[in-house]
């Protein structure tokens, strides 16, 4: 079995109660956001390749693992996270499935080959430098939070370069910016195909989105039926709980 650290626990993935994954109160933890995002995303189900791009430690690839039998990569910066995620793979027996690098996602393209995946998933940091990344007195979390270490444009780009002409690369990112992300995806033919806008509770705004591009794709987008993450008891809704069901392949 996987040997903690200190400060660290291991707990399961959400609603699935197969896969665990190790996590610290001393770097950044997998949310809400990066469930969504593993759920919303079109996967090949037989083969394909995948890749998570600021990938933390690692819960994308490893939710997606019960979706694709496609190969899956996930890119990480901070040695910390990857560890993690390198020892949370081992955890769950998937180092055959799940490939893990610690780097530069700037430098995917030229390590993986250009145009060589099926589908790009990122969870990117949000919040720009100027809001004073230093507010967060641990520089693992400020580092995962905000553009730090690379810049929502050049993760778009690089998605670009990734994928297969056809491919599809999938973003969740804060409601508010959403015309940031959209933008940047048709500035780097990645044509939005698929959005889904996700709301706190009943009668609040949207404060997330998820979008999917499509490389060189046509104009025109479906719009899916909204997500409510709470209910009036303050539980997460039932129509949030099906749709992040990764015990089965939708």
């Amino acid at each position: 079995m996987t040997v903690l650290k200190e400060n660290e626990r291991l707990d399961y993935l959400f609603f699935d109660r197969q896969l665990k994954i190790i996590q610290s109160c001393d770097t950044f933890a997998f949310s809400l956001d990066s469930v969504l995002l593993a759920s919303f995303v079109h996967v090949p189900i037989r083969k394909g390749r995948l890749i998570d791009l600021c990938s933390g430690n690692g819960a994308v690839p490893l939710m997606l693992s019960t979706r694709t039998k496609g190969g899956l990569t996930g890119v990480e910066i901070q040695p910390s996270l990857h560890d993690m995620a390198v020892r949370s793979v081992a955890w769950n027996d998937l180092q055959d499935r799940i490939e893990l690098v610690c780097g530069d996602v700037r430098d995917a393209p030229e390590q993986f080959g250009y145009g060589n995946f099926d589908v790009v998933t990122c969870n990117p940091p949000y919040f720009s430098t100027d809001r004073e990344a230093s507010r967060s007195q641990n520089p693992a979390i400020a580092k995962a939070r905000h553009e730090m270490a690379i810049t929502l444009e050049k993760i778009v780009s690089t998605a670009e370069q990734l994928l297969k002409q056809g491919g599809r690369a999938a973003f969740v990112y804060p409601a508010e910016k959403f015309l940031d992300l959209a933008g940047l995806l048709r500035c780097h033919r990645l044509e939005p195909k698929r959005l889904l806008w996700v709301y706190p509770r009943e009668g609040k705004r949207a404060n997330r989105v998820l979008i999917e591009g499509m490389k060189d794709g046509r104009p025109g987008a479906v719009i899916e039926e909204p997500l409510i993450v709470y209910n009036d008891q303050n539980e997460y809704t039932k129509g949030l709980r099906s749709y992040c069901d990764m015990s089965s392949i939708r």
